[in-house]
């Protein structure tokens, strides 16, 4: 996976971590956690120090209530009240005031009651709830078992827990797998005013760019460290590897140019001093090596779309039901012929429910009408679970390919990464990306002009779905699709349906577009929900003393805010500084002389302490402005 992995994760650091599949990102967060061992190496965790870590998948016992299984996490405090009273029961029979023991016991008692107090006891239902609905939970949600949701809505119970619970570190893998666009902003949000730090795997490219300061890649074994978010990492990545290569070129003409004056005069006796010399410099010389950049990827483009009529489908009064649940109340929508329209809005609003309807694939009741040689394709979100375990992955697309493009099969299949003997391996055996990758395969098989795709990027990394995105931009028949992606949806669709309250709402533009629409129509009803409100005597006398005092603490948290900019900047340039100087250290023969004076030590002696006086100073910024906003 990776060998002699070296970094350190700071306070309020923002690290997306990046690589292909495969590379060993969530084996490193395993590790971190403690959830697994390295052949060697330690992860080094300060005292007092916690850790949350969620993983992309785990087994889930839900015999609670959403609401009192996200409480569950808290758990421990009725362990430290009983503990708090049984110490301060012993200090109230103790004599032994100038003991260490005693002193280590009122130590332990302070620190138990800062970990309650931290944990808000008082706020925790409030903030259980706050977090719940953030991450898409109803009121209605809150008190029925957890049991009766689908596993994607359970692992937003774990997710609430960690966020709840307020580690230094958090640890997420894929969190946004199970979240729906307006859950994704909302997380978005909430970990940009964390307070601890957070190391993320996310394939969602506008969350991590939104999100992250720091990107770490794991490259064929190596771990690369960029002070920038995903999208600015790229291009220095891009820059460095021009350097490295220009680096290595210049290197092998030296060394090329060295051999030939080896080979020249080899065996005369009279440069024997000056060949020796030659040898020990090449013997010397630290060799630039180039970076196998890892830039496999999905290569593809879809089938030219056979001719349809104008209108591709339409809908009428649609409207389905599951059981007692009605899901969509008589709709209307109209696609019409090349178009590429979007599905947006909340999981569990009917998005997969119209796809399968368009699809053929469940009943309903109102009219539906397809277009004149309208030939449907459909990915749906569960595609692998249509394919056969017992077939091999060659076998799965032999059986639906016909005419010319049989010959094409394992060409196909090596543009999906199913490359020498993965076409033998068994659809049983496939990870969820490979499976994504295979039922991707099957539906360019078939020429279609209609294409349906639910959440086709589920379980492909970036770079995969850049290259879906650019096929699908080409593709020249009609396409629906739903995502929760705000980067893929960019550029790719022109007109959106929100699915909201068992209706559709048309949007027309870009998902970017559509997200600000809706902000500010949040912002609408929430003034509207204000002014409908009557206004009580008391409110209304306390309203300009409300309006001063918030006036106030608007301008000490903007004074704040600024001053931790100021701090976190010098924080960043004392880093470099002690940075600089470890280089030196590494290198003794070069600075033998400063290594030996111990100017070098005193320099990295100053340097840690004024980092740790910055720390000290953003800590306390920090707790000033938590208050500040928490109202206190």
């Amino acid at each position: 996976m990776f060998s002699n992995a070296s970094f350190n994760i700071n306070p309020k650091d923002r690290i997306g971590l990046a690589g292909k599949n495969g590379t060993g990102k969530t084996t490193l967060l395993n590790i971190i956690a403690g959830e697994l061992e390295s052949n060697s190496g330690e992860v080094v965790i300060p005292a007092g120090t916690t850790l949350g870590y969620l993983p992309q998948e785990k087994k889930i016992e839900a015999d609670k209530t959403v609401i009192d299984e996200a409480l569950n996490a808290f758990g421990f405090i009725e362990e430290l009240r009983q503990r708090v009273a049984s110490i301060k029961l012993e200090m109230e029979t103790r004599t032994d005031f100038e003991s260490n023991s005693y002193f280590d016991l009122i130590s332990e008692y302070e620190h138990l009651l800062e970990r309650i107090r931290i944990a808000e006891p008082e706020k925790l239902r409030g903030n259980a709830e706050k977090v719940l609905s953030g991450l898409g939970f109803a009121q209605s949600d809150f008190n029925r078992p957890l049991h009766t949701f689908s596993f994607g809505w359970k692992m937003r119970v774990e997710l609430s827990k960690l966020l709840l619970l307020k580690p230094d570190l958090l640890l997420l893998d894929e969190p946004t797998n199970h979240l729906d666009i307006e859950s994704i902003q909302w997380i978005e949000d909430y970990l940009l005013n964390y307070q601890g730090a957070v190391l993320i795997v996310s394939h969602d490219r506008t969350l991590l760019d939104n999100l992250t300061n720091r990107t770490i890649e794991i490259n064929n074994g190596k771990l690369y460290d960029y002070k920038a978010s995903y999208s600015r990492y790229i291009e220095l990545r891009d820059e460095r590897q021009q350097h490295l290569k220009s680096a290595f070129n210049n290197q092998q003409k030296e060394i090329k140019e060295v051999e030939r004056f080896i080979e020249r005069f080899r065996y005369k006796s009279t440069k024997s001093r000056q060949v020796q010399s030659r040898v020990k410099q090449l013997d010397k010389m630290e060799k630039v090596k180039l970076d196998d950049l890892d830039k496999k990827a999905i290569h593809f483009t879809f089938p030219p779309a056979p001719h349809s009529g104008k209108i591709t489908v339409e809908g009428e009064r649609i409207t389905k039901s599951y059981g007692e649940l009605l899901v969509l109340d008589e709709i209307d929508f109209q696609v019409l012929k090349g178009e590429k329209v979007a599905f947006v809005g909340r999981n569990g609003e009917g998005k997969t429910t119209l796809a399968k309807i368009v699809a053929g694939e469940v009943d309903y009741t109102g009219e539906l009408k397809p277009g004149h040689n309208v030939i449907v394709g459909y990915f749906s979100q569960d595609q692998w679970d249509m394919l056969d375990p017992k077939k091999t992955v060659f076998e799965t697309v032999d059986e639906i390919a016909v005419g010319d493009i049989r010959k094409r099969l394992n060409t196909i299949l090596g543009a999906f990464l199913f490359q020498g003997s993965d076409v033998d391996k068994k659809v049983s055996v496939l990870s969820g990306g490979e499976k994504s990758r295979l039922a991707l395969v099957k539906l360019l098989l078939s020429p279609t002009n209609l294409l349906i795709l639910d959440e086709p990027t589920n379980h492909l990394d970036i770079l995969s779905k850049d290259i879906l995105k650019n096929a699908l931009l080409q593709y020249t028949g009609t396409l629906i699709i739903v995502s929760h992606d705000r980067d893929f949806l960019q550029g790719l669709t022109t007109r959106l349906y929100e699915f909201r309250d068992r209706k559709i709402k048309e949007y027309r533009g870009d998902i970017f577009e559509y997200l600000e629409k809706r902000k500010i129509q949040q912002l609408k009803d929430l003034e509207r929900k204000k002014k409908d409100r009557p206004v009580t005597k008391e409110e209304s006398s306390g309203n300009k003393l409300q309006w001063a005092k918030k006036k106030e603490t608007e301008r000490q948290v903007r004074k704040i805010k600024t001053a931790i900019e100021k701090v976190e900047t010098r924080i960043g340039k004392i880093e470099e500084e002690i940075e600089v100087i470890n280089q030196k250290l590494s290198d003794p023969e070069k600075y033998s002389v400063e290594i030996k004076s111990g100017d070098l030590y005193k320099a990295h002696d100053a340097s840690e302490k004024k980092l740790e006086e910055a720390l000290h100073e953003w800590e306390e910024l920090n707790l000033h402005l938590e208050a500040l906003l928490n109202g206190h």
